[in-house]
């Protein structure tokens, strides 16, 4: 299935128990916060993990995404009454309703096509307040991490919440123009019985977009460039942790 661990709830579950808060988050909420008060949007919140981190820091927030079960996961955290849940995508945003647009956890890579990803952009701006910051992550494709994406480097062992320890590999499939083609394989302990057997896949393909190309489809798009980071603790771009936080104004 693709994207699985977003659409299938018990994919869902592993995802949650794999991706606690981290430092990423850490970041995003301080960018954030450096609106006090702020509307803000979460586009692609997913589980909530960040959503409810933000409402929790005193700020109004709407967490859209088009995964139901995730929603579903998210809905149900303690604090999630606090939160404006919305099913859908950028195209269904309020017009100039928010301080600050976040997209986490690459989301940002989901957009394959050009177009695609030029919509997006649109609609955030279109969603924001005039001066209204987007911030967001990519990975940066000079630091080639799909090449760890093997059955060695990727393999993880993730406990559930019951105590069950899923075995996880993710396998490169497909490299080309841009964009990388991956299976996550997921195989669980032999007292789940799924009509599916006890290993599940979630498929996907990212698109990896330069730092030139980020800022090229932003300035077409309205946006200001404040910074571009290359790692959590704010190193410059090429430095840090292979990534390419952006921060820009609409």
């Amino acid at each position: 299935m693709l994207h699985a661990e977003f659409h299938d709830p018990r994919l869902v579950t592993v995802y949650d128990a794999e991706c606690p808060w981290s430092r990423e988050d850490d970041f995003f909420l301080s960018v954030v916060n450096e609106t006090p008060g702020s509307q803000v949007l979460d586009l692609g919140c997913g589980t909530g993990r960040l959503t409810l981190g933000i409402a929790a820091a005193s700020h109004a927030v709407t967490g859209v995404d088009p995964a139901r079960a995730s929603l579903d996961a998210a809905r149900a955290k303690p604090g999630a009454g606090r939160v404006v849940w919305v099913e859908g995508t950028s195209s269904g945003l309020p017009d100039t309703s928010f301080g600050v647009a976040v997209m986490t956890s690459h989301v940002a890579q989901f957009f394959v096509e050009d177009d695609e990803w030029a919509r997006t952009l649109a609609d955030l701006s279109r969603s924001l307040l005039p001066g209204g910051r987007l911030v967001f992550d990519t990975r940066d494709p000079l630091d080639r991490r799909w090449e760890r994406w093997n059955p060695v480097d990727s393999g993880r062992q993730i406990t559930l919440p019951d105590g069950a320890v899923v075995t996880a590999w993710t396998e490169v499939t497909a490299v080309r123009d841009g964009t990388v083609s991956f299976t996550h394989h997921y195989t669980f302990p032999d007292h789940y019985t799924f009509p599916d057997g006890e290993e599940l896949l979630s498929t996907a393909t990212l698109r990896f977009r330069s730092e030139a190309d980020i800022r090229s489809s932003l300035h077409n798009a309205g946006f200001r460039i404040e910074h571009i980071y290359g790692g959590w603790n704010r190193e410059p771009a090429g430095a840090g942790d292979g990534e390419l936080l952006v921060i820009a104004r609409a």
